[in-house]
């Protein structure tokens, strides 16, 4: 059992924050204008990579132009609207712009492929889809064409988007059979519509990990709830610069968005993710949070040894730990910059940000998934998989949630939000954890991951920890798959460090002298990289590609 770091007090945001909860998600916008319009919102990057600062009162103006063109092209309450953007300022006027006509947004990954946006269609029936134009030389438009022609939907209406610093597009080009337009610059457009906060604002795709993804969708309460407590508990200040580098099409990168522009900072985007771009534009803006995992800051890691940069201003880091690697890089951005960096958790159906351990919390526990929640009106428990019984404080169990956080609805299923609640209420999170105290949880693994070895329940990255702790491994994955009686064994995958050579035996020896003897993996295997996955929130590596793998080895073995 993974040990929870010990609890140190700190402040949790109420709920409903006082006085300080906007009444829509346009309102969210309005508030920051009426309070310094011509303070920037956005960073955006040009055609050549230059930085286009957004004010809060362009934003506003463009948001209340694009609501009154969806009124004319009668979008209204209830439809949704696929936006396959970048991190472009595009994409946040166009999620206010919705939601102020009562509508709700599905996000799209540019890197999603035809079967991928199929789906998209048919689970959520776009009314319109909204397009970059000549992104990335991406062929957005091929991929939207074949996508219509697999799925059963009818196909949405498109509306074309340049981009910043780039002149109107035909639209033409993008009609995949109930027309396209191009959005165009009203100059004094109307007031924003209030909307109902208790509507469907956003949806996003889950990872997917059992055949296609659902579409998880929120109402505005929750949303507005989670930006504001986020920016509250992270504590972000008026006017910081926060990288916003992970997709807005994805939790992570929505939320960090919203938190941020929640606290009055400056989003800075990144449409696509060059680590030295990035590394430069933290130093040249003076960046003070980051949110990522740690497959993101590892690159940017490595770019920053090949030619360091001033990121003293980097006060925050918030990690999710896809790879393996949080703990040396929690250390070394420690070290070089000064950096605090927290353990965070959420998922498409529970928001990012969920909870994160506090700041004063002691290293390196405060590097761990977990933590506690960001406001009082979500609730954690720890609950028996087999009978939902709630377990005491220390029982690893299921963790389960209720709050305005917590999936509304799932787009084109409605079945499956049934299948996502206890009999009492709480949602299922299929994560592995413990309750550490009131509101306070250790997150360990996903239920499907966690090993039982000897008797023994073990979460397979304490074995990773060890194996990444060897100076010349670059990344170690562990999977349990049945060894030759049955019983499950442990299968570590490692990929070296550059110009190093590894010795299996060797590291099966190193994590003898680092812990118990039953962690031991029955077999470590060094291969060349590992099988990821790239999605919304970061890459992934994929662990049922490497379970393939370790049965093959294990039943091959003599």
């Amino acid at each position: 059992m993974s040990e929870a770091p010990a609890v140190v007090p700190h402040p949790v945001t109420a709920f409903p924050p006082p006085g300080e909860m906007p009444r829509d998600l346009p309102d969210l916008l309005g508030r920051l204008v009426r309070r310094a319009p011509d303070a920037v919102a956005v960073l955006d990057k040009g055609p050549g990579g230059e930085t286009v600062p957004v004010t809060r009162g362009e934003l506003w103006r463009r948001t209340a132009a694009l609501a009154e063109e969806l009124r004319g092209h009668g979008v209204g309450a209830g439809d949704c609207v696929a936006v396959w953007l970048p991190n472009w300022s595009d994409a946040l006027a166009w999620q206010f712009a919705v939601a102020a006509r009562g509508a709700h947004v599905i996000g799209i990954n540019t890197r999603y492929n035809v079967d991928e946006v199929a789906h998209v269609l048919d689970r959520a029936r776009p009314v319109l889809l909204v397009i970059a134009h000549d992104f990335h030389g991406l062929d957005l438009a091929g991929r939207l064409r074949d996508a219509v022609a697999k799925a059963a939907a009818p196909a949405p209406a498109v509306a074309v988007v340049a981009g910043p610093g780039r002149a109107a597009p035909d639209p033409a080009p993008y009609d995949a059979g109930s027309g396209a337009w191009a959005p165009g610059d009203t100059a004094d457009p109307p007031p924003l519509p209030a909307s109902d906060p208790d509507d469907l604002v956003v949806a996003f795709t889950t990872s997917g990990s059992t055949g296609m993804p659902k579409l998880a969708a929120h109402r505005g309460t929750g949303v507005l709830a989670h930006a504001v407590a986020d920016a509250a508990t992270i504590g972000i200040d008026d006017g910081d610069p926060v990288l916003c580098a992970l997709p807005l099409s994805g939790v992570f990168g929505y939320n960090t968005a919203t938190a941020a522009l929640a606290a009055g900072a400056t989003c800075v985007f990144q449409p696509a993710f060059d680590a030295e771009q990035v590394l430069d534009d933290m130093a040249r803006l003076g960046v003070t949070h980051v949110v990522g995992g740690d497959d993101l800051v590892l690159r940017l890691q490595q770019a920053w040894t090949a030619r360091p940069r001033d990121l003293s201003s980097w006060r925050w880091w918030g990690v999710a730990d896809f790879q393996g690697r949080s703990r040396e890089l929690a250390a070394w951005a420690r070290d070089e910059f000064g950096t605090s960096t927290s353990g965070v958790y959420g998922s498409s159906e529970l928001f990012a940000l969920t909870s994160f351990w506090p700041h004063d919390e002691p290293e390196p526990g405060r590097w761990a998934g977990g933590g506690r929640v960001v406001h009082t009106g979500i609730e954690v428990r720890v609950a028996d998989p087999a009978g939902d019984e709630p377990l005491p404080p220390g029982r690893e169990g299921e963790l389960q949630f209720r709050g305005p956080n917590v999936v509304d609805g799932y787009l084109g299923d409605d079945a499956a939000r049934a299948r996502a609640f206890t009999a009492d209420g709480w949602f299922h999170s299929g994560d592995l954890g413990t309750i550490v105290d009131d509101g306070v949880f250790a997150y360990v693994c996903r239920m499907g991951d966690a090993l039982r070895l000897r008797g023994f329940l073990v979460d397979p990255s304490e074995i990773e920890i060890r194996l990444a702790a060897h100076p010349d491994v670059h990344t170690a994955k562990v999977v349990g798959v049945p060894g030759p009686d049955g019983a499950t064994v442990a299968v570590g995958f490692v990929v070296a460090e550059d110009g190093r050579v590894l010795s299996p035996e060797a590291l099966r020896t190193w994590c003898a002298d680092g812990m118990a003897r039953f962690k031991v993996p029955a077999s470590v295997h060094v291969i060349e990289e590992m099988p990821t996955t790239s999605g919304t929130n970061g890459r992934k590596i994929r662990a049922a590609t490497l379970r393939e793998w370790a049965s093959d080895l294990t039943r091959d073995a003599p």
